[in-house]
C-alpha cells in the first residue's frame, strides 16, 4: 500500500514510544516557538541559550556496524576503515578468546540477528538514520531501526541507583563548552559493538562526546570502559552527517528474526 507524504509522516511520528517522557512531537513546537536562534558565524545553529542545536536527521557513512576495526570486504560485508583509535582493542586474554568465538559464530550469535536492540554506542552507527530532538532538560534520539528511542537527561540528576539491565543504558548529559558529554551506565551484556563479535560485559561504561564541526557535521567520540573485558579504556570516533534532502524523514524499519 502506498502512503502519501502526510500519511507517512503521521505514521512515522506515531512510532514514538509512549513511555518516552519527551517525544519528538512535543519537542518540535518548542523550536517553532522561537527557541532556536539563527546560525552563528561558525555556521553552527544554536538554541536560545547559546548551545549547539543538534536537532535534525543524521547518519554515519562508514562500515562500523559490520566491524569497528579495519576490515576487507567479504560476502554481505562492505570493506571499511576502522573507527577505533589505533585500530586496537585491548582485550583481556580470556576475553579475546571469547571475541574470536563470537566472530566464528557471528552469523547466528550476533544479538542483532535476534532483533535485539543494538546497545550503545552501536545504535549510533547502525546503517539507518536517526533524528535528534533537543530541549534544555532532555535530548531524545529517535532511530529508524526498530523505532528505538534514547532519552538523554540533562542537568545534575544522578543515574538511577543500583545496577539495571538496560539495552541502551541510562544516559545523563551535560555541556562542556560546545560539546555534549553523555555518561551512560546500566547495561546488560546482551549486545555487541559490531557484527564481528566485539563485545562487552554488563560492567560497560560509555562516555560519549558530540561536538559540532560546522552546520552539518557532528564529531562523535565514545570512550569505552569495561574492566571485566578490557585491560584499559579505549576510544572510537566518527562523523555524523546531517541529511539535507528536502523531504528527509525517518521511515520504518522492522526487524524479523528467522530461526
Amino acid at each position: 500500500m502506498k502512503l502519501d507524504r502526510a500519511a507517512l509522516r503521521k505514521r512515522v511520528l506515531s512510532t514514538c514510544l509512549p513511555v518516552a517522557a519527551l517525544c519528538l512531537g512535543s519537542l518540535l513546537p518548542a523550536a517553532a516557538a522561537g527557541q532556536v536562534t539563527a546560525s552563528q558565524p561558525d555556521g553552527v545553529r544554536r538554541t536560545a541559550d547559546g548551545k549547539p542545536d543538534f536537532s535534525g536527521i543524521w547518519r554515519t557513512m562508514n562500515a562500523a556496524a559490520w566491524n569497528i576495526q579495519d576490515h576487507a570486504a567479504e560476502k554481505d560485508v562492505p570493506a571499511g576503515r576502522g573507527v577505533v583509535e589505533g585500530n586496537d582493542i585491548p582485550y583481556r586474554p580470556e576475553a579475546l578468546v571469547k571475541k574470536q568465538e563470537n566472530f566464528k559464530n557471528r552469523a547466528t550469535a550476533d544479538p542483532e540477528t535476534k532483533c535485539y536492540l543494538p546497545g550503545v554506542p552501536r545504535i549510533m552507527y547502525m546503517p539507518y538514520p536517526f533524528q535528534i530532538a533537543q530541549a534544555p532538560t532532555q535530548i531524545s534520539i529517535l532511530f529508524e531501526y526498530v523505532h528505538a528511542v534514547r532519552n538523554i537527561f540533562m542537568g545534575s540528576a544522578p543515574h538511577y541507583p543500583g545496577h539495571i539491565d538496560f539495552w541502551l543504558g541510562d544516559s545523563r548529559g551535560r555541556w562542556e563548552g560546545d560539546t555534549l558529554v553523555v555518561d551512560v551506565i546500566h547495561f546488560n551484556d546482551q549486545t555487541w559493538f559490531d557484527r564481528a563479535g566485539n563485545f562487552h560485559s554488563d560492567a560497560l561504561h560509555v562516555i560519549e562526546r558530540y561536538t559540532p564541526m560546522g552546520p552539518d557535521h557532528i564529531r562523535y567520540e565514545a570512550t569505552i570502559e569495561d574492566p571485566q573485558v578490557f585491560t584499559k579504556p579505549w576510544k572510537m570516533s566518527m562523523l555524523f552527517y546531517r541529511q539535507k534532502e528536502e523531504h528527509a524523514q525517518l521511515l520504518e524499519y522492522e526487524c524479523f528474526a528467522f530461526p
